[in-house]
């Protein structure tokens, strides 16, 4: 049987099997349903103090994202301890090469790290669950090198899954839709700078603000490529909306404001990606 047939009171018990022996845990914290699952249940299991949420903050993490973040430990009563990761210092990061997040991660996880020997902490865990294995993701070549466990993919949880205990759980994020960090609205090839990273962010508050959900604003120079859910097209194309999203997304620094008609894909930018120019494993 898999973890997604499974009823979720089985679930909460085969992640805690996983997440106890390890007495004193660090969950890498994002504000997703994933990792916050991790968190709630670590905490469940092994106590607020053995188990602290720790997330990074920094320039490609969104204010609002952010803000979320804080709000929901808050609310879920989490030990939450924010770092700075450094990233944007690094040239491998800025270059913005298929390996980014790689770069982004390896900073993340030596912060934390870092702060577990401080604590005295012996396991950081992240929200990686089995649907990533399959992708591109340099961030878990990271994990491993980095000695970072993931008690979803051990516990053989699937999206289905964590989002079956989150409800069961009733964690407010249960349904909240995947994000990601905003360089990764920039192409690879184009460098990662503050400047283009503020003007997605100011880009996408527009959207949000205008009560868009689940999208992305991709970024292509001079112009701005918004992808969104289909349900949700009807009524940006409206008038007056779809000028205001047009102003919105002007005044953020774009010349031009592009739809496209493929609507959200999560990791779109891996298309760009070709066994070629993967960077070796």
């Amino acid at each position: 049987m898999t973890a997604t047939a499974t009823e979720p009171q089985a679930l909460l018990e085969r992640l805690a099997d996983v997440i106890r022996p390890r007495q004193r845990l660090i969950t890498a914290y994002s504000g997703g349903v994933d990792s916050t699952l991790v968190a709630v249940v670590a905490r469940q299991t092994l106590g607020r103090d053995a188990a602290p949420a720790v997330i990074g903050d920094s320039a490609s993490l969104p204010r609002a994202e952010l803000d979320d973040a804080r709000r929901l430990a808050r609310d879920l009563d989490l030990h939450l301890i924010e770092v700075q990761p450094g990233e944007q210092d690094d040239p491998g990061y800025q270059a913005n090469a298929g390996d980014r997040c790689y770069h982004c991660k390896t900073h993340l996880y030596a912060a934390l790290h870092t702060l577990a020997a401080k604590l005295d902490v012996p396991w950081i865990a992240n929200g990686a669950i089995t649907d990533d294995l399959g992708d591109y993701r340099p961030g878990l070549k990271a994990a491993g090198e980095a000695g970072v466990v993931s008690p979803l993919v051990e516990a053989g949880f699937d999206k289905l899954a964590v989002r079956a205990l989150a409800l069961h759980l009733k964690l407010p994020n249960a349904d909240k839709p995947a994000a990601a960090c905003l360089a990764s609205r920039l192409p690879y090839g184009t460098p990662v700078t503050l400047q283009r990273l503020s003007q997605v962010e100011r880009a996408e508050s527009v959207l949000r603000e205008l009560g868009f959900r689940g999208f992305r604003v991709r970024h292509h120079d001079t112009a701005a490529r918004i992808e969104l859910p289909t349900d949700q097209w009807p009524r940006l194309l409206e008038e007056p909306m779809r000028r205001a999203v047009v102003e919105g997304v002007k005044a953020a620094g774009y010349h031009y404001v592009a739809f496209d008609l493929e609507g959200f894909r999560s990791g779109s930018a891996n298309v760009t990606l070709t066994t070629l120019n993967k960077p070796k494993e």
